[in-house]
């Protein structure tokens, strides 16, 4: 059972973690939505998919948020205590560390485990959705779709196609087509009016033009063919939905484990990494929130902080380095995690002199 004073401290603690956890997120979904918003106008995302998208994206983005908004919010809520002279009164009435981390645990540990969850299955399956549904658009991206006076890029060959107008019913005129052929030859067509016709394969699409001229050569010589057609129809093949090779970051966790793969191995350890961090994190938070009284909520804040990104981008670094061979797979992300712990266990021990309880 919690004590008053620990019921006291778990629910600082929490309810400044879920604010600032949840400016954080509107930061972010913000950004996110004008992003999505930018694909919908280009037709790269159906409309009906953007709010799924952005829901996908919240998931990828608690999976960082959790652990810093875990971290911000101890030293806040501590901060403020501190700064209260409430913190000195309970140390005056033995209450030392063990009494803050107690609480504290409450509230860790379902985070650390939901973090886990997050980091190892959630979102690499939230990154593989996003993928696919930009997959889709592409795939469901008919002629209707491009914009009248504008050059755009149809297929995985990148033909690019102009057309001086279009019809409600994707029906285009004057038309203007080039595109990369076999041995350097490039396509060139000019056509009166064209549309997009269904094939029995449903990765094939025809592009079929009417009333046109067609130059087929190599750039940079005079040996070019012209043919005048009244209907020429050009396959072109629907990007997959699925990668042959997903990348790493969307892979199970099943299928890294055991790898023996460089870029596998690093992001393995990424993701076991996240959830580690969020405990260490909240353990180096504890001893760096320690303010003098009446010193301010935030004076600590920015150090804080400073710890915070030194330690981000050593992950990144390491993780890099994993993936380059320039650091061997055993010790991995793995130093970074024990030198932060080290710096929070010295803090710790310095604040409550153990030193001078060992060597006196």
């Amino acid at each position: 059972m919690l004590r008053i004073l620990d019921r006291y401290i778990f629910r600082e603690i929490a309810s400044t973690w879920l604010g600032v956890t949840m400016v954080l997120m509107l930061v972010l979904l913000t950004n996110q939505f004008a992003r999505v918003l930018g694909d919908v106008a280009k037709g790269r995302l159906p409309k009906d998919a953007a709010w799924e998208v952005i829901g996908l994206s919240a998931l990828q983005y608690l999976t960082i948020l959790v652990p810093i908004g875990l971290f911000l919010a101890i030293m806040l809520a501590l901060g403020r205590l501190y700064r209260d002279s409430e913190m000195p009164a309970m140390m005056a009435c033995r209450v030392g560390p063990a009494g803050i981390y107690w609480p504290l645990l409450w509230l860790l540990v379902p985070l650390s485990v939901g973090v886990a969850w997050l980091s190892i299955e959630m979102s690499p399956r939230a990154l593989m959705a996003i993928e696919r549904i930009g997959a889709e658009a592409r795939r469901q991206a008919d002629l209707t779709s491009l914009e009248p006076g504008r050059f755009t890029s149809i297929g995985p060959e990148d033909a690019v196609v102009y057309s001086e107008k279009v019809t409600a019913k994707g029906v285009m005129q004057n038309v203007f087509m080039q595109r990369r052929i076999d041995d350097g030859k490039v396509e060139v067509v000019i056509a009166k009016r064209g549309e997009q016709i269904e094939s029995d394969d449903p990765d094939v699409r025809f592009l079929v033009l009417y009333e046109g001229r067609r130059y087929e050569g190599t750039p940079g010589t005079t040996q070019f063919r012209v043919v005048e057609f009244l209907e020429h129809g050009i396959p072109y093949r629907l990007p997959g939905l699925d990668p042959a090779e997903p990348k790493p970051r969307a892979m199970s966790f099943m299928r890294l484990v055991g790898s023996t793969d460089l870029d596998h191995i690093a992001e393995l350890q990424w993701r076991i990494g996240i959830p580690l961090a969020t405990i260490i994190l909240s353990i180096l938070a504890v001893p760096l929130a320690k303010t003098q009284p009446r010193a301010g909520r935030y004076g600590r804040l920015a150090v804080g902080m400073l710890v915070f990104i030194i330690y981000l981008n050593m992950l990144s670094a390491a993780k890099a380095w994993i993936e380059q061979g320039e650091l061997p797979p055993y010790l991995g992300l793995w130093w970074v995690h024990g030198a932060i712990l080290l710096l929070a266990l010295g803090l710790l021990g310095a604040q409550n002199q153990v030193h001078r309880r060992i060597f006196s």
